[in-house]
């Protein structure tokens, strides 16, 4: 069913409630998604995107029930991935000559993923237009690593709606569709998580890409990304919040993390929260054990962060294989302007410690030289080690 986003212009997507994980399960979904796609009718109908593989043949029956497909003047794709493009091959085979507009690097994706069947791409690339009649245009912008090289994100004129493809967008399924409609928390919230887990690494270019929307010009009344809730409210609101967040955001909050084996780390990580909090109580402090916390939740809390302690006992000469699974994945996010400090727990060697300064060096954190090492269980004279420390962290 279409359901209108603003005078011609129709949200045709997929409402996935169930979604519990995405990009495999790297991804976690808590409140649903949605792949929205879009439909508009001028002069011209275009078609803007697709939705997931599981789900085209339910978006091709609905799309037949709303229009004749052969009145489909042109399909614009945003972005190659599976989950905006999953549609199009089944879509395709009953219209096989209607032009496609891209970039150049999504046809390659497309290619890659669907293989060479003859489609009728059309490269587009920053300020290429297209009449759609009535007077309207799409203007195409490129948004190249946010987050794919073949992303780009297409602007209507008259009616100024922005369909943003992955930027501004948020893993959460909001049925009435619009921002003001939605949770304000949940979306938030999820806007965030998306942007510490997906966007992050590409958070330089994304403070250019920004600057670059804004010389264009063009006014903004709505923002229409490819996931979760339509800012029509006061939409400039989410460009915002991503300039601050790709500005190296933080918050005054620690975050502790840790796994551990016989509870010796653990009784460390609780040390120096409380220590924190002893000495800048208006420090916000959470402790997370990693075997028991979301990953994605997990580094959301670390984007907020000015500071995090990461700890683990020695195993085999070197850390807990969670925490070192979890400190790649923190290196790929890239997160800038953060302090961190490592503490552990040895028995017959005594390398974690040393290991886990080494991989947050390596992961772009500003490592303190004080680290607590404790041999065995800890005992009361160990806890010594944590006020300097957290004052180190602190400072």
């Amino acid at each position: 069913m279409k359901r209108r986003v603003k005078n011609n212009v129709y949200w045709i997507g997929y409402i996935d409630w169930e979604l519990k994980h995405f990009h495999g399960d790297d991804y976690s979904i808590e409140h649903g998604s949605s792949q929205n796609a879009y439909l508009i009718e001028e002069e011209k109908t275009v078609l803007i995107d697709t939705v997931w593989l599981p789900h085209r043949f339910e978006f091709v029956e609905n799309l037949e029930k709303e229009i004749d497909l052969n009145s489909i003047d042109c399909i614009i794709a945003n972005h190659g991935e599976c989950d905006h493009s999953g549609a199009l091959n089944t879509l395709m085979e009953k219209i096989p000559g209607t032009p496609i507009y891209c970039t150049a690097n999504a046809v390659k994706s497309l290619e890659g993923q669907y293989g060479k069947k003859g489609w009728n791409f059309h490269v587009v690339k920053t300020g290429d237009t297209l009449d759609i009649g009535n007077g309207k245009q799409l203007i195409f912008v490129e948004m190249r690593m946010l987050h794919w090289p073949d992303s780009m994100a297409t602007y209507i004129t008259k009616d100024n709606i922005l369909f943003s493809n992955d930027a501004f967008g948020q893993h959460y399924a909001v049925e009435e569709l619009f921002n003001d409609k939605a949770d304000q928390c949940v979306m938030n919230h999820e806007a965030m998580k998306y942007f510490a887990n997906i966007l992050n690494p590409y958070a330089m270019l994304l403070t250019r890409k920004l600057k670059e929307i804004t010389d264009l010009n063009l006014p903004i009344d709505i923002i229409a990304p490819s996931h979760g809730a339509i800012w029509r409210k006061d939409p400039m609101q989410i460009v915002e919040k991503y300039a601050l967040w790709a500005d190296a955001y933080q918050e005054d909050q620690v975050t502790i993390v840790y796994d551990t084996m016989w509870n010796g780390t653990e009784k460390i990580a609780h040390a120096i929260a409380r220590e924190i909090t002893k000495q800048s109580p208006d420090t916000v402090v959470k402790v997370f054990n990693l075997s028991k916390t979301d990953k994605n939740d997990l580094m959301t809390e670390v984007m907020k962060s000015k500071a995090i302690a990461v700890g683990s006992p020695t195993v085999g000469n070197d850390i807990l294989s969670s925490v070192s699974g979890w400190l790649a994945f923190l290196k790929q996010l890239k997160f800038k302007n953060k302090k961190a400090g490592a503490f552990g727990t040895w028995g017959w060697s005594g390398e974690s410690v040393p290991h886990l300064q080494t991989y947050l060096k390596d992961a772009g954190f500003d490592v303190i030289d004080e680290g607590v090492k404790v041999y065995w269980t800890p005992k009361e004279e160990d806890f010594e080690m944590v006020p300097a420390f957290v004052e180190s962290l602190l400072k």
